[in-house]
């Protein structure tokens, strides 16, 4: 089975090097998204098993993204520079946080955490 990870980062080289994390953990990488209108119409055409989020981009915060997510049941992972997060933590209760700058290991461990923690609740 391929698991497919929605990857939503305004930062170009930020994204290649999550799309590699991603990769290296035995994932695949959807297009990477920059901007929240990006990421929507992408989630009009197909749902990830997972995603991984930078809260702020150019076109606003990525909220409407998250939301869609969440009512669809796909975990979410924020990764953002963002250090106080509890409002986030409150909205988003399920969600996985990993603060940049985020070591390789940590966001791939987070990224199979999120993913197996989906593949048991629908088992």
């Amino acid at each position: 089975m391929t698991v497919e990870v929605l990857i939503v980062d305004d930062a170009p080289f930020v994204a290649l090097d999550l799309e590699d994390t991603v990769f290296e953990a035995g994932f695949v990488a959807l297009r990477p998204c920059g901007s929240v209108s990006g990421a929507l119409a992408l989630l009009d055409r197909r749902l990830p098993d997972c995603a991984i989020l930078d809260i702020r981009l150019a076109d606003g915060d990525v909220f409407p993204v998250a939301d869609r997510l969440q009512d669809a049941g796909v975990p979410i992972i924020f990764h953002s520079g963002i250090s106080d997060t509890s409002a986030v933590r409150g909205r988003y209760p399920g969600a996985y946080f990993c603060l940049k700058p985020c070591p390789q290991a940590e966001l791939s461990e987070t990224l199979r955490r999120a993913i197996f923690s989906k593949s048991q609740v629908i088992s």
